[in-house]
């Protein structure tokens, strides 16, 4: 039985599929895994027996992944899951932008009271009279699941769109409409494009990535689009930006005190993945992810840990090591079973920058001897019996 605990209120959808092996606690010291949304957990004091987290989304600031991985926690996130909800926010921040229908409802909502609204609405919608998107070119940095959806869409609108990604994936390349144009370097994008959007994950390189330097090499009238993370953009160079005409208007997903009520903005309340479907996509992919490596010590769409899947055990045993990254280790690890007359029927070793997960399929269970032998190891963070 494995007990898992809820940091935030996470899809009944994703939920249901646990399966009886499982039990919700409402303590957190009990849980092997957790399912987090955005609570903030780097204060938080981590259980001795946890063995994951899976985030319920795809950004995962809120979570110590550095501290996770010294001491074995894997931390899933669920990429790809929430992508179409944010596309269509993204499509729809775009024709708000474009056409001012913010501007045009603000007006409609202040004169509700004249009787001659209508005819008022004729002299007055010249003022909130916009532009198509079709024929413009739109900017997409960062080609991953939500950039390449955002891609696609623009080029059955009509739109010419840029895309710049010097990382893009194999899936998202061979997702990506052979229409738009992959370019090498960013300031093509701020140089041809009329509308700019951002898809990148929040870096220490792509911290403020949107500032000063990058808007002055941007075309006048430029429209940004933020929806990615508020800190990709220098929010006072953007305002600058508003207020010197160059840019002219700026969407973002993040309210807050910089930019909320400020002209040129508009500001939506965090509305991306804050959709039914895409909370209980997220959800049953987050639930997936955490039971597949809970029962089989596989790891798929870690964010601390490098993918390594073995399938289901048919063996008498399986035993996880998460350690450094560092030579020498698996014949320390091999020896440790040899030297017990277990043979290892299968073995994978994954590393992922300074971390290294190795899972091992044995024809004998594992005995607390060897577990200790390896748990003794310099270099080993924890050691794990699957089966």
């Amino acid at each position: 039985m494995f007990k898992y605990h809820c940091l935030n209120p996470i899809s009944k959808v994703g939920l249901d599929g646990f399966t009886a092996q499982y039990e919700k606690t409402d303590k957190v010291e009990e849980a092997e895994g957790i399912l987090v949304r955005s609570a903030a957990m780097h204060e938080m004091e981590l259980p001795e027996n946890l063995l994951a987290i899976a985030r319920a989304g795809a950004g995962v600031n809120n979570i110590p992944l550095d501290k996770c991985a010294q001491k074995g926690i894997v931390v899933f996130n669920t990429p790809g899951a929430n992508a179409n909800g944010v596309k269509e926010l993204v499509i729809a921040g775009m024709l708000l932008a474009s056409r001012d229908v913010v501007g045009g409802i603000n007006w409609v909502e202040s004169a509700k009271d004249d009787e001659n609204i209508a005819k008022a609405a004729e002299k007055e919608k010249k003022k909130f009279a916009g532009t198509e998107i079709a024929g413009k070119k739109l900017g997409i940095i960062g080609l991953g699941a939500i950039g390449v959806k955002v891609a696609n869409v623009a080029r059955h609108l009509g739109m010419e769109v840029y895309g710049y990604d010097p990382y893009v994936s194999v899936n998202a390349a061979w997702s990506l409409s052979r229409d738009v144009k992959h370019v090498l370097n960013v300031d093509e994008i701020y140089e041809q494009c009329d509308i700019i959007t951002i898809h990148v994950p929040l870096l220490d390189s792509t911290k403020g990535m949107i500032n000063k330097d990058a808007i002055d090499k941007m075309k006048d009238g430029v429209i940004l689009l933020n929806f990615a993370r508020d800190l990709l953009a220098n929010e006072e160079d953007v305002l600058a930006g508003i207020q010197a005409g160059k840019i002219r208007k700026y969407v973002t997903d993040f309210p807050n005190t910089t930019t909320a009520g400020k002209e040129g903005c508009i500001v939506i309340p965090h509305l991306g993945a804050s959709t039914e479907e895409s909370e209980g996509n997220c959800a049953k992919m987050a639930v997936e992810e955490l039971m597949n490596y809970l029962e089989n010590g596989n790891i798929v769409n870690s964010v601390n840990y490098p993918n390594c899947d073995m399938g289901i055990c048919n063996q008498a045993g399986r035993v996880a090591i998460f350690h450094k990254n560092i030579a020498n280790m698996i014949t320390k690890f091999t020896a440790c079973f040899g030297d017990n007359g277990i043979n290892i029927s299968d073995m994978m070793n994954k590393s992922r920058g300074e971390v290294a997960y190795t899972l091992m399929d044995i024809e004998s269970s594992a005995t607390k001897e060897i577990i200790e032998k390896l748990s003794g190891i310099e270099g080993v963070f924890r050691v794990r019996v699957v089966k």
